[in-house]
């Protein structure tokens, strides 16, 4: 009995050391195969040495603490250890555009657990590490403007005395010095500072103030090198041009330094520091100016806010990822505004009374004068709008103001853009086709089906875009084997291209660092870009490692030697692999999901997930959908409603509030430190802590700069190295990019969407104050996520917004992971609005381009305010709801949940000598009253769209796809004024080249009852003109010619109520092409 029991339990034994070990053997067998294989011979060699050991001893395993089964347990709890931290599949985020579905890697064993389908369905990943949500909270913060122990720096600093005050050839120089004694009251004053006035040209003024000592050591906090940001300097006519300047500079020492800067021909004040003192320290700049009562000003990005930005707004500037709210600081960093002021004019004096009130008089005459004012800095800022002042208050750098004369918005914006950030790219033709996206396409076959539906429904479509569900566990320049490997991608992007389609895949901003214990996770664009020095560090030298979506990563340095080189390169090897057409840059401000290097010492945790639920997992269902869908699906809504609520509650710590006065780190400056993680000032920055959500600011550039002087700039450094690396990756085409931040200049690389907007009817209202404001920065390449990117919309949201969309530049949808499908062919009403409004916008394609070819050229905006194009008309002065595309087009979409009419002006009518054509009618408009708020049918699927008269429209038969409908006959369409006369133009190219072998201008005029085309250019254009539509025909039409010849009569059509005359069947008398020869059309 004893053998036996004895045999028994050795048997016991043996199970217990073969059970502990073996999931540990398969589970290193995943991510450590040699381990694996080392631990199992170790296990039998256990096995061995402790039956013999038994046997001779018979001890039992738990009686005895031997050696060779504690050292057993130790290797066998270590490896577990291990196994844990390596084999971590990777869970999915996507760019924050908002965040991305998951991906997975090409190892089948290597997956992430808790990932969401597009369906919303959890996918069967194991778990993996999740980084602690701690992470990504930092200090807490009270901003300066809401601390009730603020202090007011003007009524304890001294301000400045100007001295030593010189002319020279274009303005002149002056020494400033501090006038008191030093305050430091946010940082350590700067005694000395050295004043420079220029007028630099006939229409610009510059101001700048720097410390007049700048080392070695400190110049990255004063300047701002104009290789980052380009300075305007002094024009080289300007000896001569700034004589007819019609600005004025002034300065006074009383009581302290102050400036102002007026307009000559009305003796308007501008800009006023007077009665305000200059602070300047080494973080904390401030400068303020007087305003007008009930002024209006319009940009300072990015934010979301109406188009004026009224007077009681404190506008942030620091780059942060955050997920659309309004009023807070968003993606981009845009310090420039534009003040217009309207004056009445007296009918007996001629004189100009400033209008004050909202109020005005429809019958009385007005003009406008508007100035620009853009203050070249890139730190941290805030600018306070306040009822008659606005107040500068900056963390760093310099005061490098100006000014540009105007006096209309349209000179503002073309002195700016030719003068301080450069013109926008030109776009290649196919970019303004329809654009879909989503986060959530699991695999091109998913993606394959979107572009069949969109096919076989009819609706065009020209580039299809991936979120991050396409790469190799969100890592950049590689694809997910199983579900978008490469071969397969071949097949179906030679497809796509063949049918004249393009695709867009996302490119995050933070590039992943590979487990060093773990041979198979390895990256090589990593190390390509670790041994070419292209990475922030810390302080200390060592890698700077923050957290997005593929884990711990680590980020590109663009003022490093080697980053731009390497990016190129990466760009090109990937492009090898993947034919892509234009590239989409996301999480650029740039983005970090944990405060500091977290990282560090952390990497062989990698990959891990982010400290957040993704849209989907447990706790982060969407469960939101637009305003009023409880009244159109009220059933669904009320499930919804439920869900969200228990999610809520099961989310809640059941902690109740707090009663104690909240503790807030103040922090004290230290003079000639700069405390740069927590700057005594303290701006009102979306995310508090300038650390969360985003890369330290103590993190260091190759050339000794921190992250703190130019950490607005990474958006406008990484597009310009996009820019560069597409130029060299598709040679010979203009690159197409879309960037999510900004800074100013940016638009000369790269469009710009808004962001991760919300399926909300608020957010699509917003949209159109989004995008004038871009105009304004130079960015007429400018989208939203059509349809809302976060929470669920609707069918009826949807409608309107596809077809609002229709006439922004950039024309995209797409949502984010899990929420329900929006293609526009997923409701039957929404699929026939997007037809409807898309044959608009493809038929206008020829126009659209034209608008950019002027705006590349000239600086001109596309999309365009009522108040732009009628300046003298101060009742359009906050005029938000309707836009102008070019001078021609008037766009009054419906922006309100349920509505079936709309209000909307005519800026001009009523007396005025304006007229508009109703586009789908021809019909003219009757507006009898100047001023008036007409309401306009628009049934659920309907956009009121006008041309403007004066105007002529060159049009294109649409199709499916951009190349296609560039095949097609052209037309022409001439909106005839009040007067009869109409003009317009027409540039034609080969819609792609970087550089042109030939292009083609054609102009066209109308009077006289005659339409004229002149063309110039060598480009050659064989499409035939198909017809030409004449609207304001006041008299009958008799005999119809082109050059001399008659039409016939079965060619014209016209209709006496509408007095449209249409002229069709042109193709045989311009089967050369329409602009081969000029041509003159004339109706009797």
């Amino acid at each position: 009995m004893e053998h036996i029991a004895d045999r028994f339990s050795f048997a016991l034994e043996c199970l217990f050391l073969f059970a502990s070990s073996i999931s540990n053997f398969f589970r290193a067998g995943e991510v450590l195969p040699l381990l694996a294989w080392t631990y199992l011979v170790f296990v039998l060699l256990c096995l061995m040495s402790w039956s013999n050991i038994r046997q001779a001893r018979h001890f039992t395993m738990f009686s005895f603490p031997f050696s060779v089964f504690n050292l057993f347990i130790f290797i066998t709890l270590q490896l577990s250890r291990l196994v844990d931290a390596q084999s971590l599949g990777t869970a999915t985020t996507s760019g924050q555009s908002a965040a991305t579905a998951p991906a997975a890697d090409p190892s089948p064993s290597q997956t992430s657990p808790g990932a969401v389908a597009a369906d919303g369905t959890i996918s069967s990943f194991r778990p993996i590490f999740t980084i602690p949500a701690g992470v990504d909270v930092g200090a807490s913060l009270i901003p300066n403007i809401e601390d009730p122990e603020a202090i007011d720096a003007q009524t304890v600093c001294p301000g400045y005395n100007a001295s030593n005050v010189k002319r020279t050839a274009s303005g002149l120089t002056a020494t400033l010095t501090l006038a008191g004694q030093a305050c430091n009251v946010y940082g350590t004053d700067i005694e000395t500072l050295n004043l420079t006035v220029e007028y630099q040209s006939a229409d610009r003024l510059a101001v700048r103030l720097v410390p007049s000592i700048v080392a070695s050591s400190n110049i990255s906090q004063y300047i701002l090198p104009t290789e980052f940001v380009h300075q305007p300097t002094v024009d080289a006519d300007a000896g001569m041009s700034s004589l007819t300047n019609d600005l004025s500079f002034v300065w006074s020492n009383d009581p302290t330094f102050s400036f102002t800067v007026y307009r000559k021909s009305t003796g308007d004040t501008l800009f006023s520091t007077q009665g305000t003192k200059l602070v300047f320290e080494n973080q904390f700049i401030e400068f303020a100016s007087v305003l007008p009562e009930n002024y209006n000003l319009y940009g300072l990005g990015e934010t979301i806010h109406g188009l004026r930005l009224g007077n009681n707004y404190t506008k942030t500037m620091w780059a942060a990822d955050v997920g659309d709210p309004i009023d807070y600081n968003l993606y981009g960093t845009h310090p420039f505004y534009l003040d217009t002021r309207y004056y009445k004019i007296d009918e007996s004096t001629g004189n100009l009374t400033l209008v004050t009130s909202n109020e005005t008089d429809p019958m009385a005459d007005y003009v406008a004068y508007s100035h620009g004012v853009y203050s070249r800095n890139a730190h941290g800022q805030e600018i306070l709008l306040r009822p008659t002042n606005i107040t500068w208050r900056l963390l760093g750098g310099s005061i490098d103001l100006y000014f540009y004369a105007g006096p209309t918005q349209p000179d503002v914006t073309t002195a700016f853009q030719t003068s301080a950030i450069g013109l926008p790219a030109m776009q290649q033709y196919f970019t303004f086709g329809y654009h879909q996206c989503r986060w959530g396409y699991a695999n091109w076959s998913q993606v394959q089906e979107v572009v069949d539906s969109f096919e076989r429904s009819g609706i065009p479509l020209e580039n299809i875009w991936t979120d991050i569900d396409y790469m190799n566990q969100y890592r950049d320049f590689e694809n997910d084997l199983r579900t978008f490997g490469y071969d397969e991608g071949e097949t179906f992007l030679s497809n796509l291209h063949a049918n004249g389609r393009h695709y867009i895949p996302i490119i995050d901003s933070a590039i992943y660092i590979p487990n060093p214990l773990n041979a198979s996770d390895a990256y090589p664009t990593f190390n390509r870009g670790n041994d070419t020095g292209s990475f922030l560090t810390n302080p200390d030298g060592s890698l700077y490692i923050g957290a997005v979506w593929p884990g711990y990563t680590v980020y590109p340095d663009w003022l490093s030697d080697g980053a731009a080189q390497w990016w190129t390169n990466e760009m090109i090897t990937y492009h090898g692999k993947v034919a892509f057409d234009g590239a989409w840059i996301d999480m650029s401000e740039v983005s970090s999901f944990c405060v500091g290097s977290c990282g560090t010492g952390n990497v062989t945790m990698n990959p891990v997930h982010p400290p957040f639920g993704l849209p989907g997992e447990p706790g982060s269902v969407i469960y939101g959908y637009p305003e009023g869908f409880n009244l159109t699906n009220a059933t669904e809504a009320a499930v919804a409603s439920s869900a969200s609520s228990s999610q809520a509650a099961a989310s809640s710590t059941g902690e109740a509030a707090s009663s104690t006065t909240p503790s807030y780190l103040r922090t004290t400056p230290t003079p000639g430190v700069r405390e740069i993680n927590h700057p005594p000032y303290v701006i009102n920055n979306v995310q508090g802590d300038l650390a969360v959500h985003a890369v330290s600011p103590n993190a260091t550039h190759a050339d000794g700069r921190e992250e703190y002087d130019v950490h607005s700039l990474y958006g406008l450094q990484i597009l310009n190295a996009t820019y560069n690396a597409l130029l060299a990756t598709i040679p010979g085409k203009r690159p197409f990019i879309i960037g999510r931040s900004t800074f100013s200049g940016a638009g000369k690389y790269a469009g710009h969407w808004g962001g991760d907007n919300t399926s909300l009817f608020a957010y699509m209202y917003f949209s159109i104050s989004q995008a004038l404001s871009f105009s304004l920065f130079g960015f007429p390449m400018f989208g939203v996520d059509t349809c809302g990117f976060n929470g669920n919309t609707d069918e009826e949201l949807c409608n309107r917004w596809m077809q609002l969309s229709a006439f922004f530049p950039f024309y995209r949808n797409h949502n984010t992971l899990s929420a329900i499908s929006q293609e526009p062919y997923v409701w039957a009403s929404v699929a026939e609005a997007s037809r409807t409004a898309m044959t608009i916008r493809y038929s206008l394609l020829p126009y659209m381009y034209t608008l950019f070819y002027l705006a590349h050229n000239t600086g001109s905006t596309v999309m365009r305010a009522l108040a732009w194009e009628f300046p003298n008309d101060p009742s359009l002065a906050a005029a938000e709801t309707q836009f102008f595309l070019g001078p021609a087009l008037l766009v009054t979409p419906v922006l309100a949940q349920g509505a079936t009419t709309v209000n909307g002006v005519f800026p001009g009518t009523g007396g005025k000598g304006e007229v508009y054509y109703d586009w789908y009618t021809h019909a003219p408009q009757n507006i009898s009253t100047p001023g008036a708020n007409v309401t306009i049918d628009a049934p659920l699927g309907h956009i009121p769209v006008y041309i403007r008269g004066g105007y002529i429209l060159p049009t294109q038969e649409p199709a499916l796809v951009t190349r296609d409908a560039r095949r097609n006959p052209w037309g022409v369409i001439a909106a005839l004024s009040i007067e009869g006369t109409a003009s317009g133009n027409l540039y034609v190219d080969d819609g792609e080249s970087v550089v042109q072998n030939g292009t083609l201008f054609i102009e066209f005029t109308a009077s006289n009852n005659a339409l004229y085309a002149s063309a110039r250019g060598t480009y050659n254009d064989t499409n035939p003109l198909a017809n030409v539509t004449v609207l304001g025909v006041q008299n009958a039409v008799g005999n119809v010619t082109l050059n001399g010849v008659s039409v016939g009569e079965e060619k014209v059509q016209f209709n006496e109520s509408s007095q449209a005359l249409v002229v069709k069947g042109l193709d045989e008398l311009t089967s050369g092409g329409a602009w081969g020869q000029d041509w003159l059309l004339s109706w009797g």
